[in-house]
């Protein structure tokens, strides 16, 4: 009997401790149809901010197989606010370091790489729209598993 009171102390503590931690506010993933990402394919994440008075963070996690042939990849984020005003930024991701490892966290033949936008408060209260392109000079791009988009509140600005 006391082994199992321990065996269900352990279990509790655990629920208990997964229960503290930050729960994101959104997070939806999106896997490209054979490994290929092709120019026309454009994932879109829609956020809902109720509160433009907190801060969040946005983390957009691409995974590729250790086959994907280049050192990084470039892409789009465009960002449409509830009233309708657009933005559209180019960022990097690095794939590869210069010695050649890989940049990301790598779990056998997946390779995890994670592009933090921290800390922004946003301007208006409703429905967020996150188009993401790939922006790299081949129409197809292979070897990509799938792109995440996360939003998590945070308690105060970081930087």
């Amino acid at each position: 009997m006391i082994k199992l009171n321990k065996f269900f102390a352990a279990v509790g503590t655990g629920l208990l401790l997964s229960a503290c931690q930050d729960m994101p506010l959104y997070e939806k993933s999106f896997s490209f149809a054979d490994k290929t990402w092709s120019q026309t394919v454009k994932p879109k994440f829609r956020i809902d901010i109720k509160d433009t008075s907190k801060y969040y963070d946005f983390i957009l996690t691409v995974r590729t197989t250790t086959d994907y042939d280049f050192n990084n990849l470039w892409i789009f984020l465009n960002t449409q606010t509830p009233s309708g005003a657009k933005g559209r930024e180019p960022f990097e991701i690095k794939i590869q370091n210069e010695d050649g490892t890989w940049a990301g966290k790598k779990t056998g033949t997946i390779v995890e790489f994670p592009l933090t936008f921290k800390s922004k408060k946003m301007p208006e209260k409703g429905i967020y729209t996150f188009t993401v392109e790939q922006a790299v000079t081949q129409s197809k791009i292979t070897e990509l598993l799938d792109i995440t988009y996360k939003a998590v509140e945070v308690n105060e600005k970081t930087n």
